[in-house]
């Protein structure tokens, strides 16, 4: 198996944009994070994130971005969209599969929108097609905890509304030691992301998407709601939903089958 394993950068704007790739296969995921890439980017970290998908190496090449490091005040996640291809396009990607979390599946929203030809197959990933109350309720919390300057506050939450009951008993102990490593210097990023996400609908739109489109859900996502993966099966044509049973919003981490689901979609 090659792994070719590697960090890397692009420059967008006046700025850069990191990302972490690994694999050789001919085939090409792009992979998209959350909101906690706005207090942590991706920059050297390529073997510690290679981990979920060592099995599929040999098939696909695997991209995982970070969004770019300084963004203007007033980015929107339509913003970050254009950034993303502006950036595959940077690294010769053409067209790819896309795999976006949380955040990352609301900009991959529209990158299959506004950017069609860029898009093969998508997988949003416990996300949502707006800022719901859920999401609001859970983003505005955390933003108001950074501005306390109480990260260990803001980690303990972010588990708590991520995680499964037995998750949480499993790993609580690591949470303070987490907080610890995982404080940024500032918080500008991570208000900026946040703001994106508050202003975000992408609702009216959804019909424009129409590659194949797979929906993976928690069945009890305290961040970004239950209903949030019905509706976004209701608005994409012939777009399938996969509900982890006994899971949430960490359901990505926590089943031991989301990226044989992920893998098993994407090579069809």
């Amino acid at each position: 198996m090659s792994r070719n394993i590697k960090n890397g950068s692009v420059v967008i704007g006046d700025t850069e944009m990191y990302y972490a790739s690994f694999g050789s296969g001919k085939r090409t995921l792009v992979v998209l994070p959350g909101l906690s890439d706005g207090l942590a980017t991706v920059k050297g970290k390529a073997w510690m994130l290679a981990a979920p998908y060592k099995g599929y190496l040999d098939d696909f090449s695997v991209y995982l971005f970070s969004r770019k490091n300084k963004m203007p005040e007033g980015t929107t996640i339509q913003d970050m969209a254009a950034d993303q291809i502006e950036a595959m396009k940077k690294l010769g990607i053409r067209k790819a599969s896309v795999l976006g979390v949380s955040q990352g599946g609301m900009i991959a929203q529209y990158m299959a929108i506004d950017h069609p030809e860029a898009v093969e197959r998508l997988v949003l990933a416990v996300t949502a097609p707006c800022a719901n109350d859920t999401v609001k309720n859970a983003v505005t919390g955390w933003v108001e905890m950074a501005k306390q300057g109480d990260h260990k506050a803001l980690m303990i939450d972010t588990a708590e509304k991520m995680y499964s009951k037995a998750y949480l008993e499993k790993k609580s102990r690591l949470f303070p030691l987490l907080a610890r490593f995982t404080k940024p210097a500032s918080y500008e990023r991570f208000y900026r992301n946040a703001e994106a996400i508050l202003s975000f609908d992408a609702r009216e739109e959804l019909d424009r998407i129409r590659c194949p489109t797979l929906i993976l859900a928690g069945e009890n996502d305290l961040t970004v709601g239950n209903e949030a993966a019905g509706e976004l099966k209701s608005k994409i044509a012939g777009s399938r939903l996969v509900v982890f049973s006994g899971l949430g919003h960490g359901a990505f981490e926590e089943s031991p089958e989301f990226y044989d689901k992920v893998f098993d979609f994407i090579s069809e």
